[in-house]
């Protein structure tokens, strides 16, 4: 057995980055969460009262909806992690 690898810390920067980071996926996660199981699942109910295209919107949400919305949050991610790895590439340079 050799030497373990040293362990590299980040840098202010880097922990700055990854927080965002974090926080920017938890948030879509818990969207796409709640339209896909609350939308469909959850509220399917109260739903199911709203006519929506000629079919309920609970059942809309569910097989539809979800993926739109889960196509707009994958959209959303590259557009706010290209804003935010810009940001860092300008601090990085300061």
């Amino acid at each position: 057995m050799g030497e373990p690898e040293k362990v590299q810390s980040l840098d202010d920067k880097q922990n700055w980055y990854w927080k965002k980071n974090i926080k920017l996926i938890t948030g879509l996660l818990i969207i796409w969460f709640l339209v896909g199981l609350g939308g469909g699942v959850l509220f399917a109910a109260p739903l199911n009262e709203v006519p929506f295209f000629g079919v309920t919107l609970s059942f809309w949400i569910a097989q539809q909806g979800a993926i739109l919305v889960f196509i707009l949050l994958i959209l959303s991610y590259a557009i706010r992690m290209d804003k935010l790895d810009r940001e860092y590439f300008e601090k990085k340079e300061q």
